[in-house]
């Protein structure tokens, strides 16, 4: 059998799922056809190339995915105007309806929240500028100025852009550990540790953190509107995305980041509420999510005037995609579920008069029993990335866990500055820890909470305060 009669048979087995593959990410049916066209001159050039012609399929299906991305990074290069790379042209249509096109929205990620925001409310809700300025409060030449930075911004980190060569000899240079070359570039390109880290890392958040101070004020605690989903930073409402990390201590090495961004609306058991895709980074085998170096969860959740709540949370595990309501009962309420029924956590905090702080020692004010209470414990002033904050101390006392207890420092916009994680002296000793915390971490803060002594492990920021 000669080659053009061999590779038409191995041809016709996969016609189908290639052009699966490259019709489901270009819209534009011209277009798809001219890349199949050279998908297919390509295959059969490098057809002599291929040592296991079973595996042909495979094969000719990355080729296919390779030529999908040139096709994009070519539109990006040969492009003048956003309007081509964020309209609706870069939205493909597949089984599961319209989305984004891959390369649009990793490169948004990356960009500042601003920049994402006003992007997203020009281009993929179709706002006019006016609208825009209503809607964020601003001046409409504010509108104006703020858009023609984050087209630049895009364009900068956009594939096919200069930058791209950039990040990827940069992040060469970084794994060789050409530190000297790295400081080299820096400078003639005349870049802020921000963009540095983006072009290395594709996060803002410095590996270790920054130095803080956290002093108690003498003014009494005010009152503020808190409604991230606790644990995720996150306010569940359209339009809103956030960039976190974990930082053991006392290294203050960052151990994890995460990326969790409300994508559009859901409705789970006939509850309407929002989706949000968080993607966590270099997630840590503690005892739940599996030691990753990338892993996308999904959830559900919802704002009301009055609480914030999970509504449904998935992820993939060892290859099957595992889903929790908040019918679920206990495997939904252990990890995700708050409060009575699951109702959330409230959104208008102020102090209750349940928790009272004096230094690192709390105790349960008089006729309060039991764990699983959150009060405000103070007014404090918090320095941290060479900013103040002026915050209200909100802990939580064995609400999550019936052996952790957590300090969150929220400002008057309602965001959370420094958030901090204390484990009980004897929490998970015996299932994957040997020694106590205090034994573990013996230079670590301490909190004595109702005579209980709990260890300081670990503090949390987002790239609000950066």
């Amino acid at each position: 059998m000669g080659k053009i009669e061999a590779f038409e048979t191995f041809l016709e087995e996969g016609r189908s799922a290639v052009e699966r593959t490259v019709f489901f990410r270009i819209s534009r049916r011209e277009d798809a056809e001219d890349v199949l066209q050279e998908v297919y001159l390509t295959a059969y050039r490098k057809f002599d190339m291929l040592m296991d012609h079973l595996s042909f399929k495979a094969w000719i299906i990355s080729i296919a995915r390779n030529k999908c991305v040139d096709y994009y990074r070519k539109r990006a290069a040969e492009t003048e105007h956003m309007e081509e790379i964020l309209s609706e042209k870069s939205m493909v249509y597949g089984r599961c309806g319209l989305r984004e096109q891959v390369l649009v929205r990793d490169t948004l990620a990356l960009l500042a929240k601003k920049d994402q925001k006003i992007l997203k409310l020009h281009y993929f809700e179709e706002l006019p500028q006016a609208e825009i300025a209503r809607k964020l409060k601003i001046p409409l030449g504010t509108v104006k100025s703020r858009l023609h930075t984050a087209r630049e911004n895009f364009r900068e980190i956009y594939p096919g852009s200069p930058d791209t060569g950039l990040q990827k000899d940069m992040q060469k240079r970084y794994y060789n550990n050409d530190l000297e070359d790295i400081c080299l570039t820096v400078k003639e390109n005349n870049m802020e540790n921000k963009k540095v880290n983006k072009l290395i890392e594709g996060t803002i958040l410095p590996k270790s953190l920054p130095e803080y101070g956290i002093t108690l004020s003498a003014e009494p605690p005010f009152e503020t509107v808190w409604e991230e989903l606790q644990g995720w930073m996150i306010v569940p409402r359209i339009g809103e995305s956030i960039e976190w990390g974990l930082y053991a201590m006392p290294s203050r090495g960052r151990t994890e980041y995460a990326k969790p961004e409300v994508t559009g609306a859901a409705q789970v058991h006939g509850i309407e509420g929002v989706e949000i895709v968080a993607v966590q980074y270099d997630a840590q085998d503690y005892y739940r999510t599996g030691s990753v170096n990338r892993m996308e969860r999904r959830f559900a959740a919802q704002l009301t005037d009055t609480h914030s709540r999970y509504l449904a949370e998935s992820h993939i595990e060892d290859g099957v995609r595992k889903c929790y309501t908040f019918l679920d009962g206990d495997s939904f309420m252990k990890n995700w579920g708050f409060g009575e029924d699951n109702c959330g956590n409230e959104t208008h905090i102020a102090a209750k008069g349940i928790l009272q702080r004096t230094g690192n020692i709390v105790e349960f004010c008089k006729g309060v029993h039991g764990s699983q209470h959150l009060d405000v414990v103070g007014r404090y002033t918090v320095e941290i990335a060479g900013k103040v904050y002026d915050t209200i101390c909100v802990m939580d006392v064995e609400s999550y866990d019936d052996a952790i207890v957590t300090e969150s420092y929220i400002d008057k916009n309602g965001r959370t500055v420094l958030w901090r994680r204390f484990n009980s002296d004897n929490w998970a000793v015996g299932q994957f820890r040997i020694k106590s915390w205090s034994e573990e971490l013996p230079g670590n803060e301490r909190l004595i909470v109702d005579g209980k002594v709990y260890v300081h492990w670990y503090d949390c920021v987002s790239d609000y305060i950066l």
